[in-house]
């Protein structure tokens, strides 16, 4: 998947959100349409990101830090996560050789969605409930319109163990989402992502490719 990102982009996102909250909880209902709302990027970078946690996993001093810009909407970024992410955290990140950063990309609101669904529980969960929405993609991704999308995604959630309430909280909690598209906004714009997955490994840009050849790559980063 390959978009380009803009602060507006990321405020209309913001924008469909905020205005969808009312319907969430009424999935009988249509959603309101989104207001078209721009802003600047001085506006969006009035906006405090360090409440963001970032999704961690691996040793914190591992030799080779792995950063992956995903979108939950993205089939490569599903297929990367139904395979080679797997051999990747066996071979790599399970034995401390390599730190794995995960970010989310929003180019579109149901992917924001799915973030919330996926933070909702907190750190501890959120690795296992991304296996869950990259593992059922095509199916809540092409479940109909927002009210059947965003219900799918609430089945996720509640599979997870996380109850109705809290998955209502995370969804209508309109702050948050706002914080969480200017934390994206910053990061793809400090590492010039436009398309996923793409990867930073140890500060250098990294194109989706074979397993075989991400391999070798790592291997020779810690001198191999």
């Amino acid at each position: 998947m390959s978009r380009n990102s803009t602060v507006t982009l990321a405020v209309v996102v913001v924008a469909a959100v905020a205005a969808g909250a009312y319907w969430m909880t009424r999935p009988s209902s249509p959603p309101p349409a989104a207001p078209q709302i721009e802003t600047d990027e001085t506006q969006a970078a009035s906006i405090d990101t360090s409440s963001v946690v970032e999704m961690v996993q691996g040793a914190e001093d591992a030799p080779v830090e792995i950063i992956e810009y995903a979108s939950y909407t993205c089939p490569h970024c599903a297929a990367f996560h139904e395979g080679p992410y797997k051999q990747l955290k066996k071979d790599f990140i399970d034995t401390g050789k390599v730190k794995f950063i995960y970010r989310e990309v929003y180019f579109d609101r149901y992917g924001l969605w799915a973030s919330t669904i996926a933070r909702c529980a907190g750190p501890e969960k959120f690795f296992g409930i991304t296996e869950l929405i990259f593992k059922g993609q095509s199916e809540w991704a092409r479940a109909g319109g927002p009210n059947e999308i965003v219900e799918e995604l609430r089945k996720i959630g509640r599979l997870a163990g996380i109850d109705n309430d809290q998955l209502e909280a995370c969804l209508q909690d309109g702050e948050n989402a706002q914080t969480l598209v200017a934390w994206y906004q910053e990061n793809v714009e400090k590492h010039e992502v436009n398309a996923t997955p793409t990867f930073i490994v140890n500060g250098k840009m990294v194109e989706n490719q074979p397993y075989a050849d991400f391999k070798k790559l790592i291997e020779a980063e810690l001198g191999n």
